[in-house]
């Protein structure tokens, strides 16, 4: 009965949206978007949309999305947000994480996306315009996704920390006590692996249209590059998204090495009280800003 009734809930809620959605404007890059598809289908194979689409999707989301966080460097007026100012970033930091992330791109990650083709083949899924999923749907299932990767994240991550294997494998992504955008991947290529694992598990449940591996893709990265950018800008839209932890939550784990072991939400950490020593870090911070306050 429970679960009929839940159901019942949830074509209503899917209902309702398609009801609001039907009186809202055309979008005016649709079609635009429509043809560039059509476009894609016609003039390539379903193996080069899904292996080398997949590898284009990454490399160009992930440095576009690095852009602002680099440029933050050479800007004066940025460095008031930026959450560790004592440390800056250096030129020499910035080519080693480069040279590993090249490294793990094309070593590790290329092989895995290579077999893309091959998972959309075995489970069917779609390529067409005609079954691509609504604007709504696709970002519900990227949340759903996100929620998956997350518990996976927290248990592994925080596994990673245990003090027999810490410093063989997660100690290289720990090599960056104040963490910039582009260090996000930069990670043992065990660990790429381990972590990288709970990627895929929300594609595997949700995935109705290769569509949804480059929004996943990309909702993943725009969220891994944001808590990692060392800067904790006021008017960003992912503080919008509910119990995000942000820039400020995990660089505190860069900082500290202990808690804070989710990727995207909080709740984990609050379940098992890992972000205890964060929540006495803020408390102290206020105790200080309000003590500077009274001696202004």
């Amino acid at each position: 009965m429970a679960t009929n009734d839940s159901v019942n809930i949830l074509n209503s809620a899917y209902l309702a949206v398609e009801y609001i959605d039907s009186f809202l404007p055309d979008n005016p890059l649709q079609q635009p978007f429509k043809n560039a598809w059509n476009y894609m289908l016609d003039n390539y194979t379903k193996f080069q949309i899904a292996t080398w689409g997949s590898l284009l999707v990454h490399e160009g989301s992930y440095f576009l999305l690095c852009v602002p966080g680099f440029i933050f460097q050479f800007i004066p007026y940025m460095q008031k947000y930026k959450i560790q100012p004592d440390k800056p970033e250096t030129w020499e930091k910035q080519w080693k994480c480069f040279k590993t992330l090249m490294f793990n791109h094309f070593f590790i990650q290329l092989p895995l996306i290579c077999g893309t083709y091959y998972f959309t083949e075995y489970f069917n899924i779609p390529y067409g315009w005609e079954e691509m999923p609504r604007w709504y749907v696709l970002l519900a299932q990227c949340f759903g996704c996100a929620v998956i990767e997350d518990a996976w994240h927290y248990f592994l991550h925080r596994l990673l920390h245990h003090k027999r294997i810490y410093k063989y494998i997660h100690k290289v992504h720990h090599e960056f006590v104040s963490p910039f955008g582009m260090q996000a991947e930069y990670a043992h290529p065990l660990e790429t692996l381990i972590l990288g694992a709970g990627f895929f598990i929300g594609i595997v449940v949700f995935c109705n249209h290769v569509v949804l591996l480059w929004a996943w893709v990309i909702c993943r990265l725009m969220e891994t590059i944001d808590v990692h950018s060392g800067y904790d800008i006021p008017l960003n839209p992912l503080h919008l998204v509910p119990f995000y932890a942000g820039a400020r939550f995990h660089d505190f784990h860069h900082m500290n090495f202990v808690g804070n072991y989710a990727s995207t939400f909080t709740w984990w950490d609050r379940i098992f009280g890992t972000d205890s020593q964060f929540i006495a870090f803020k408390e102290k911070e206020k105790k200080q800003q309000l003590r500077m306050k009274k001696a202004n």
